[in-house]
């Protein structure tokens, strides 16, 4: 999957944080992981977000990919267990992330 950054302290801090490993973990259709971060909560931040936007979630130093449902959605919403940062969008479809399973090996790297 390849993102572009927006222009938001968080994308800063990940930016500069890169290459990351982690280890996958899923919430209902979300895909989340841990990175070596720690961001303010920023203006803007949401719990409902739109196919495409990677978020950051402050509390658990977790980027948050949803791709549908989660146990909290109300109708086909894509709703996060708490408001995130915004700091990358794909054009890439999300819902491949369905066959990530939990502990799944997850690499982000800058391209050049």
């Amino acid at each position: 999957m390849v993102a572009s950054l927006l222009d938001t302290p968080t994308a800063k801090a990940i930016y500069e944080s890169l290459p990351v490993e982690s280890r996958a973990q899923t919430w209902g259709e979300e895909v989340y992981f841990e990175v070596p971060v720690h961001a303010k909560r920023e203006a803007g931040a949401k719990d409902i977000v739109k196919p495409g936007e990677i978020a950051f979630w402050v509390e658990g130093s977790c980027v948050a990919i949803g791709f549908g449902r989660t146990p909290i959605s109300q109708g086909n919403e894509i709703r996060l267990a708490a408001k995130t940062n915004i700091w990358a969008i794909t054009q890439d479809d999300v819902k491949k992330l369905g066959a990530v399973k939990p502990g799944s090996k997850i690499r982000i790297e800058k391209l050049e």
